[in-house]
């Protein structure tokens, strides 16, 4: 329900405004929440002096408890105190959408916004560029405090320029503490305070759009916490001395973050998270969902004997349900176990996943960019990661080279993991870029993480903003990104096979260690693009590879131009002048130039 629709007419149950949480209505606000086994339920805060005999909450059915404040107003603060037995104790509201903080109390959240006709359309899929980002630390307005959404708003144009037109960012529901990578939801339905709260993430969200940005936001249903946890034995019921109500109570309930999975088969708790994905969309206008590791909701451990087949149900329901509400929203699973029924459809038996993270393109792809010798990159491992799909459709599948994932946990960016004691060096550029152009031409759809565009180094850490004095170091390399971003979008009308669906690796060379690709959107052959990547220090000079079709192929793209980085050799590459030569399975083909490490693009006029 939206949490603008509710109207009190009287207080007796038959028209009592239905939803859960905080309701508001012409006269006050109406609370509801689900207690079980509590044998009372208070209201208390700051409109009753925090009295616990002033607004006992009424028993309704299904262990539901209900109560109207005629006098509540926004910004008042409450809890409710539960008795259970001879025990008392005072928990935050499950879905209060504002919190003092993570351990403080809850907020009467205000739910008008004006969102000025806000009417913005996600990009088609094909079409779309990703930038995954943490609001904490891409751009701090106050060096010694987390950044927030007024903070990164100040950076929209860097992206727009760019040519991003999609930012996800990680979890910003309300989690322990100010600093953290957002993965340990204390409140899901609040939106963290130290990033300004939800009024702030609705005006962050409303510039994005106006700046023509869609908003992924990424969101943690595997488990909630593990600290901080106001639901933890909620009402004060558990069994084995486990989370209560609204976790699994055995051994479903162990995941790498402690006894903290929800419990996918009790209809209360599907609909808790049911709810919270559709409130980011309905009353937060999100373009999309990015769930966090789903293996952890459709299985215990992520072997086969340990599923849990209620929690793939849930999926299939919250997914279902996003894309009849808004069908070009998108909801993307990390999964990384290359499972085909995460992006299938419902009727099929899938998860209904939008696309996912793709396991089977970002971790050959990084063992070849970061191998030492290069004798050990292995050209067969980027064929078979550049033809990689699900279900026939390479737009179910996100690739990448660097997300928040692997640029940590004891790994760091590709200039990091390619030259630890200088990450500025020839080389460190050189296999880092060429990385980004695989990620652009191959098919499928691109994410950056935050700072790749300007060479940040090192790892990610929540405590450390980027340094976005590269954004001057490495100009260059900045509009290497945007180059190839245009490429990839097709922006001027001369890459339109970068768009398309269809891949077909017509060269490979493991001696040499050159790889050549057509892409294709199956349409004329005039819009073909070809790409040939060299993955060796090495240039090669007068080799030959062959191209769908005669005639010029203009050269749109070297990765080792000047304009790109004073270390590079700017290697004389040109077009190539095809001739009546069959090579490599086509009609026509070229001599040309590939400088060492770089990825060269070519198409027709």
């Amino acid at each position: 329900m939206n949490e603008n629709s509710a109207v009190l007419e009287s207080h007796d149950s038959h028209t009592r405004p239905q939803g859960m949480g905080p309701i508001h209505h012409a006269s006050g606000v109406a609370f509801r929440v689900w207690a079980p086994h509590a044998d009372a339920v208070s209201l208390v805060g700051s409109f009753n002096d925090w009295n616990a005999d002033t607004h006992p909450m009424q028993r309704e059915p299904n262990g539901h408890w209900f109560v109207n404040v005629d006098h509540a107003k926004i910004g008042d603060e409450y809890k409710f105190r539960i008795t259970n037995g001879v025990n008392t104790f005072d928990r935050i509201d499950p879905r209060v959408r504002e919190v003092t903080n993570s351990v403080g109390v809850g907020i009467v959240h205000d739910p008008n916004f004006d969102w000025g006709g806000d009417d913005f359309q996600m990009p088609n899929w094909n079409e779309l560029v990703i930038y995954e980002a943490h609001i904490g630390t891409f751009h701090r307005a106050n060096s010694d405090q987390p950044g927030g959404f007024y903070d990164f708003a100040t950076k929209f144009q860097h992206l727009r320029r760019l040519g991003i037109n999609a930012v996800q960012i990680m979890p910003i529901a309300e989690f322990a503490g100010d600093v953290s990578w957002g993965y340990n939801p204390a409140h899901i339905y609040a939106v963290e305070s130290a990033y300004g709260g939800p009024a702030a993430f609705k005006q962050f969200v409303k510039e994005a759009h106006a700046a023509g940005l869609a908003v992924i936001l990424d969101v943690v249903y595997n488990h909630f916490g593990p600290s901080d946890l106001d639901i933890w034995q909620f009402d004060g019921w558990s069994e084995h001395n486990k989370g209560g109500v609204y976790f699994y109570n055995d051994h479903r309930s162990s995941t790498p973050w402690g006894d903290t999975r929800p419990d996918y088969g009790r209809q209360e708790v599907r609909s808790y998270i049911r709810d919270n994905a559709m409130m980011w969309l309905e009353d937060f206008h999100v373009d999309g969902l990015r769930y966090d590791m789903t293996l952890y909701i459709r299985s215990i451990d992520g072997t086969p004997s340990s599923s849990i087949p209620e929690g793939w149900g849930l999926t299939q329901w919250v997914n279902r349900d996003i894309h009849a509400f808004k069908p070009d929203a998108i909801t993307i699973a990390e999964d990384l176990q290359n499972d085909a029924y995460l992006t299938k459809c419902d009727q099929e038996g899938g998860a209904g996943f939008s696309t996912q993270w793709d396991a089977g393109f970002v971790h050959p792809i990084r063992e070849v960019l970061t191998a030492a010798e290069d004798n050990h990159r292995s050209m067969a491992m980027v064929r078979d990661a550049l033809y990689h799909e699900y279900n026939g459709d390479a737009f179910q599948r996100v690739v990448y080279t660097e997300s928040h994932d692997e640029v940590a946990n004891g790994k760091s960016r590709i200039p990091s993991e390619v030259s630890e004691w200088d990450e500025t060096s020839w080389y460190a550029q050189k296999r880092s870029t060429l990385g980004a152009a695989l990620v652009m031409t191959a098919p499928g759809i691109p994410m950056l993480f935050q700072g790749q565009e300007f060479l940040q180094a090192g790892w990610f850490e929540d405590t450390e903003e980027l340094d976005w004095d590269n954004t001057e170091e490495f100009s260059g390399i900045v509009r290497m990104f945007r180059d190839l971003i245009a490429l990839r979008l097709n922006s001027d009308g001369i890459s339109k096979g970068l768009t398309g669906q269809r891949i077909h690796v017509f060269h490979l060379n493991d001696d040499d260690k050159v790889i050549g690709f057509c892409r294709s959107d199956g349409g004329e052959q005039s819009s073909d693009v070809v790409v040939v990547a060299n993955f060796c220090s090495q240039p090669r000079s007068n080799y030959r590879v062959g191209f769908p079709s005669a005639g010029v192929w203009k050269l749109r793209f070297n990765g080792d131009s000047g304009i790109y980085s004073t270390d590079f050799a700017n290697t004389e590459s040109a077009d190539a002048q095809t001739e009546s030569i069959a090579y490599d399975g086509y009609p026509a083909s070229a001599e040309i130039v590939i400088p060492p490490y770089t990825a060269l693009i070519f198409s027709q006029e």
